[in-house]
């Protein structure tokens, strides 16, 4: 099976996503927007990896949904700029 290629990697990428989490945080305390987004998509495509391999149905679901609402807001933020509801300074 193709997805049980990285299960060796599982630790290395649980330490990978605890980085982009940590650097997610920073993001948000310092406003980088639309970096959270940039930064916590990785973090949920390697959780919903990690929740695929040991058959955690719940994990897998919620990251797939913050997976597509992070897709939407980065679409929405390149794409179409004019919809987008950022602060005016």
């Amino acid at each position: 099976m193709v997805m049980l290629r990285f299960a060796a990697h599982e630790a290395q990428l649980k330490w990978i996503a605890l980085g982009l989490r940590i650097f997610s945080t920073i993001a948000i305390i310092r406003d980088w927007y639309p970096y959270t987004m940039i930064i916590n998509l990785p973090f949920c495509l390697i959780w919903g990896y990690c929740a695929w391999l040991h058959r955690e149905w719940q994990l897998k679901w919620v990251n797939i949904l913050f997976i597509l609402l992070y897709l939407y807001g980065l679409a929405e933020y390149y794409f179409f700029p004019e919809f987008c509801a950022l602060p005016t300074d």
